[in-house]
């Protein structure tokens, strides 16, 4: 499948590397489609980009590579939608907006993407826990 994208032009996808969000996400309910892309040079963060809109991309990275203690519980409603039964099923990546200098670029910690590894699905999950940021500073570190 051609796909347009906001950082990478025309890129070619496989039907295996689409994700399936089946309520969207907060704000864009109607993008239900996602492709991860590398970034070029940068392991550390990729792109979520809809494959139906070009203009909705995000970067995104892996929480625990930038905060030292987060932990959090999946709810039964993400378990029941995603199908989750043992956590080496999923992936969690948080959505970051980034800032100019680098260091004040920020990670969303209050609603983490969790991605089921075996059926392709993923839910953006809102945390009640008012522990965590929504713009939580990737200058921080472990915070």
């Amino acid at each position: 499948m051609q796909i347009q994208t906001k950082f990478h032009g025309s890129v070619h996808i496989e039907p295996t590397e689409n994700w399936h969000f089946p309520k969207g996400l907060p704000g864009f309910e109607g993008e239900t489609n996602f492709a991860l892309l590398p970034i070029e040079g940068n392991t550390a963060f990729q792109v979520l980009q809809s494959t139906k809109n070009a203009n909705t991309a995000f970067i995104v990275a892996n929480p625990y590579t930038i905060v030292d203690n987060y932990s959090f519980e999946i709810d039964e409603p993400t378990i029941d939608l995603l199908e989750i039964t043992k956590p080496e099923d999923i992936m969690v990546l948080g959505i970051l907006s980034m800032k100019q200098p680098f260091e004040q670029s920020t990670i969303n910690l209050q609603a983490p993407l969790i991605f089921q590894l075996h059926n392709k699905t993923a839910k953006q999950m809102i945390l009640n826990d008012t522990h965590f940021e929504v713009r939580h500073s990737i200058g921080k570190g472990g915070n």
